[in-house]
C-alpha cells in the first residue's frame, strides 16, 4: 500500500518493474506513476528519435454493449459515432448540459452494438457515474454499462521504430493499419488490442492486454527494442511530447468550465449533425461568441512559461497560462493558454509574467513541434 498525503494511491501491475528501472514514483489522478526514469528530456527525445514505452494502465476503460449502444454513444459524445467502422477509433468528448466537459476520450467500435471508451485516470470514476445518470434518466436504453479498467493493462509504444519493433512481436501487418484503427492479435504470445494511436505526436501503438500478462509484455518489449533505441518513459515526457502537439489536457485545457468549442476542439464536436448533451448550450456559445479561447503561445525571450502564469496585452491582463514548459525539441518556451479572444489572432505579441517580470511572446497555431 503506498499512501500519499492521506490518500491510499492505486498501483499498476508494474509498480514493482518502476522501481526496480529507478523511475521517480509520483502521485497522478490517484495513481502512483513513474514521472521518469533517465530524466524527461532524454526520454522525449528518445520518442522523437526512436521510441519510448509508458505504462498507462491508469486509463480507464468502459464497455458498451447491446442493440442500443450506438445511440447512447452518440448521445453522450460529440463526435460523431456512427461514422466509425468496426476496428476504428475516434477522439472525442463528452460534455455536461451547461457544454463543460465531462471527459475527453477515445471511442473504439468493436462491432454493430459493442464499443469501448477508454477516459481519464483521474476521471474514470466520475465518467461512468455519469454515464449511469444518464442510462438511469433514459430508460429506454437497451444497453449494458460496465468500468471494465481492472480487467485492462495499457502501453503505449510511441516512436519513429515502433512499427519496427512491435512486428518482431507479431504476425500483424502493421504497415497495413491506419492511424485510428485497430486489431486484436498475439502479440508477445499474448492476446492484445493493437490501436495505431497515441498522445505524443509520433507514429506508435496502444496496446491493451489482461495486466497479468503486463510484465511479460513489457520486457519482451524492451528486448525487442533494445537495438533500436526503445527506452521506458515516465509521465513527464509524456505531457511535454503531447504539450508540443498542442493536445489537451483535462485539468488544464479541458474541465467542467471549459468547453470544447473554447478549447479549440470544434473539429470534432458535430454540432450540425446530430444531437448530444451540451449541444444546445455549445450551439448558443457559437451564436454568441466565446468568451475564452485556446490559444499557444511562444516565448520571443528566455523564460519557462508555467500553467497559472498570467498573459498580459500591453498592460491588461486577458487571460493565464494552461500548460507550459520549455520545449525539449525546440529549445523555446512554449504554452497554451486561455485569453480573450479579441487578443487571439495568430501573430499577436502578448508577454507572460514569469514571477516579477514579463517575457515577450507571440500567439501561434498549435502544434508547436511539426517533422
Amino acid at each position: 500500500m503506498t499512501i500519499i498525503g492521506g490518500n491510499v494511491l492505486k498501483k499498476t501491475p508494474l509498480n514493482e518493474v518502476h522501481r526496480e528501472l529507478g523511475g521517480r514514483m509520483v502521485e497522478f489522478g490517484g495513481w502512483e506513476m513513474p514521472v521518469q526514469y533517465r530524466g524527461v528530456i532524454e526520454e522525449h527525445l528518445a520518442v522523437r528519435g526512436a521510441a519510448g514505452l509508458f505504462d498507462v494502465s491508469h486509463m480507464g476503460e468502459i464497455e458498451i454493449r447491446g442493440p442500443g449502444a450506438l445511440e447512447f454513444v452518440q448521445q453522450v459524445t460529440v463526435n460523431n459515432a456512427s461514422k466509425l467502422k468496426k476496428g476504428q477509433v475516434q477522439y472525442s468528448a463528452m460534455c455536461y448540459p451547461h457544454g463543460g466537459v465531462v471527459d475527453d476520450l477515445t471511442v473504439y467500435r468493436f462491432d454493430e452494438d459493442h464499443f469501448l471508451l477508454c477516459v481519464n485516470a483521474s476521471n474514470t470514476d466520475k465518467v461512468f457515474a455519469w454515464l449511469e445518470e444518464v442510462f438511469e434518466e433514459d430508460g429506454s436504453a437497451d444497453l449494458t454499462l460496465r468500468n471494465v479498467s481492472d480487467e485492462y493493462a495499457q502501453f503505449a509504444l510511441q516512436g519513429p521504430a515502433s512499427e519496427t519493433i512491435l512486428s518482431r512481436l507479431t504476425d500483424l501487418e502493421l504497415g497495413r493499419i491506419p492511424s485510428f484503427h485497430f486489431y486484436e492479435a498475439l502479440v508477445a504470445e499474448t492476446p492484445v488490442i493493437v490501436s495505431r494511436t497515441g498522445y505524443t505526436g509520433e507514429d506508435g501503438f496502444e496496446l491493451y492486454f489482461a495486466p497479468a500478462d503486463a510484465e511479460k509484455v513489457w520486457n519482451m518489449l524492451m528486448d525487442a527494442g533494445s537495438e533500436d533505441g526503445l527506452i521506458p518513459a515516465g509521465l513527464g515526457a509524456r505531457d511535454t511530447l503531447r504539450l508540443e502537439m498542442g493536445y489537451p489536457l483535462y485539468g488544464h485545457e479541458l474541465s467542467r468550465d471549459i468547453s470544447p468549442l473554447e478549447a479549440g476542439l470544434g473539429w470534432i464536436t458535430r454540432l450540425e449533425e446530430k444531437d448530444f448533451i451540451g449541444r444546445d448550450a455549445l450551439l448558443r456559445q457559437k451564436q454568441e461568441g466565446l468568451k475564452q479561447q485556446l490559444i499557444g503561445l511562444t516565448l520571443t525571450e528566455a523564460g519557462v512559461p508555467r500553467a497559472g502564469y498570467a498573459i498580459y496585452s500591453g498592460k491588461i491582463k486577458i487571460g493565464e497560462v494552461t500548460s507550459g514548459t520549455m520545449s525539449p525539441s525546440l529549445r523555446v518556451g512554449i504554452a497554451m493558454a486561455l485569453i480573450d479572444p479579441e487578443h487571439g489572432a495568430v501573430g499577436s505579441p502578448l508577454q507572460v509574467q514569469i514571477r516579477n517580470r514579463m517575457a515577450g511572446a507571440l500567439v501561434v497555431k498549435p502544434p508547436f513541434f511539426r517533422r
